[in-house]
C-alpha cells in the first residue's frame, strides 16, 4: 500500500528539520534529542490512578522502574501485569520518552504496567540490556505478592529494542519454567544482522536509516560474536518451542518488517499461537505517533484487545 498520508508528512518534517544524524551528535546528545522529540507525535497522557518508580535492587546495580495502576489495587486482589521495555536501539530512550504509551497500555488493557529503565550503550554494552530485563522479569515474580501481582498473568512486552529484550525475556522464561501468558512485540529487532530485503528497500527516507541501526549496534556489541547470541538476536534461538504465545506488530516501511514476519513464522513452526500484524503505510517508531497519525491509534487498541484477552478478559476481540 502507499505511504500514510500522514506518515508521509512526519518524513517530510523530518527531513526539513535537517537535525544531524544520531551517529554525528554522539549518544548523549541523541538521547536529548530524542527525548525531547519523543512526545511531539505521541498521545495526550492518559490519566491513571497512580504512577510510581521502585527503584529495583539488583545485584551491582539499582534500577528504576516505574509502576502503572489505572485504578486503586491491593495485594488482597492480585492483578495482571506487563513488563515493558522501551525501545532505542540499545543506546537512546528510557521510561520517561515512553511514559504515555505506557499509561495508554495499562488504561486500554486493565492492568499494572511496570517500566524498565534498562542500562543503555555506550556506557553499558551487551549483555547489560537483557541482563537488567531478566533480572527485572524475576524482581516482579519474586516481589509479586507485595506489588499486587497475579504471577500467572504476566506478560513481557516492547517496542523496537525494547520488543527485542521482550522476544529474549520470553526465551528465558521458558527455560526457567516461568509462566508468561504474552509477549507483546512491535515492530521489534530480531536479527543477527541486517541483510534483508526490507533492509535494502526502506535502507534511507524512512525515519530509521540502517546507517543509524549499524551506529546503535555499534554502540551495544562488544564484538561480532554478540551478533549471533539469541539474547541479542532472538531468531539465532536454536528452539523456540514452549515459548510465550506473541503479539507481533510490523510496519510495512520499516527496515525490519521483513525479521518480524520471520520471527511469527519461526514461532508458528514452533508450535507457538502468533498473531501477527501487518501495519500498512506505517514507518518505525509509529506506535508513538499516534497522537498525529490516525491509524496508528488501530495499533493502540490491538495491542491492548491482545493483552486483555491474553490476561482472561472475555470480552477482550468483541
Amino acid at each position: 500500500m502507499a505511504l500514510d498520508p500522514q506518515v508521509g508528512k512526519i518524513l517530510y518534517w523530518a527531513q526539513r528539520a535537517s537535525v544531524p544524524p544520531y551517529p554525528e551528535l554522539g549518544a548523549v546528545q541523541a538521547r536529548e534529542h530524542y527525548a525531547k522529540a519523543s512526545a511531539t507525535l505521541d498521545i495526550v497522557a492518559p490519566p491513571l490512578h497512580a504512577v510510581e518508580d521502585h527503584a529495583v535492587g539488583l545485584p551491582g546495580r539499582v534500577l528504576r522502574v516505574r509502576q502503572y495502576a489505572p485504578w486503586p489495587h491491593s495485594r488482597a486482589e492480585p492483578r495482571p501485569a506487563l513488563l515493558y521495555f522501551h525501545g532505542g536501539g540499545f543506546t537512546i530512550g528510557s521510561i520517561d520518552t515512553h511514559d504515555r504509551v505506557c499509561r495508554m497500555l495499562a488504561a486500554g488493557s486493565d492492568c499494572l504496567v511496570f517500566s524498565v529503565d534498562y542500562r543503555l550503550a555506550p556506557e553499558h554494552r551487551f549483555p547489560s540490556a537483557p541482563d537488567d530485563a531478566f533480572d527485572c522479569l524475576a524482581w516482579l515474580r519474586r516481589e509479586s505478592a507485595a506489588l499486587g501481582v497475579d504471577p500467572a498473568r504476566i506478560a513481557v512486552g516492547g517496542d523496537s529494542a525494547g520488543g527485542t529484550l521482550a522476544a529474549a525475556c520470553a526465551i528465558h522464561a521458558r527455560d526457567r519454567g516461568w509462566p508468561l501468558v504474552l509477549q507483546l512485540l512491535i515492530y521489534p529487532g530480531l536479527a543477527s544482522h541486517q541483510d534483508s530485503d526490507s533492509y535494502r528497500r526502506f535502507a534511507t527516507g524512512y525515519l530509521l536509516d540502517t546507517q543509524t541501526v549499524q551506529w546503535f549496534f555499534a554502540q551495544t556489541l562488544r564484538d561480532e560474536r554478540d551478533r549471533l547470541d539469541w539474547r541479542f538476536a532472538p531468531l539465532c534461538a536454536p528452539d523456540l518451542r514452549g515459548v510465550a504465545p506473541a503479539w507481533i506488530a510490523g510496519a510495512e516501511y520499516d527496515p525490519l518488517i521483513d525479521e518480524n514476519r520471520a520471527y511469527a513464522a519461526r514461532l508458528r513452526a514452533a508450535g507457538v499461537p502468533v498473531d501477527f500484524v501487518q501495519y500498512d503505510g506505517m514507518i518505525h517508531s509509529f506506535f508513538q505517533h499516534a497522537g498525529f497519525v490516525q491509524a496508528a491509534r488501530r495499533a493502540h487498541q490491538d495491542a491492548c484487545a491482545a493483552l486483555r484477552e491474553a490476561f482472561g478478559d472475555p470480552d477482550a476481540r468483541q
